[in-house]
């Protein structure tokens, strides 16, 4: 009797530091817009009348907005992983400059 075919896991590359630099700023520019624009939605629901306020979670928009919040949540582990190989990567990064120097 045969085992059932599984894959290996891909074999981890090496990640060019400037390239993850970037990818890392590029992450947490787009993090620092999402919290700016989920404190001004909360600014802006405290300025707005009830029925106003219901009409708009009634939208599509809103049901959008509302998946997006949650998919952002669950990609806060991932985030948190990047940011821990980035530390290491600067701290591996370290040496290695000053040795150039």
């Amino acid at each position: 009797m045969s085992e059932p075919h599984t894959n290996p896991e891909p074999a981890p590359r090496d990640l060019d530091y400037e390239q993850a630099r970037l990818a890392y700023s590029i992450i947490e520019s787009l993090l620092r817009h999402t919290e700016v624009i989920s404190d001004l939605l909360a600014l802006m629901a405290q300025v707005l009348d009830e029925e106003t306020t219901k009409a708009l979670t009634l939208t599509p928009n809103w049901t959008a907005y509302l998946e997006s919040r949650r998919t952002l949540e669950r990609t806060r582990a991932d985030v948190e992983k990047f940011t821990e190989v980035m530390r290491r990567l600067s701290a591996d990064e370290e040496p290695q400059k000053r040795q150039e120097t």
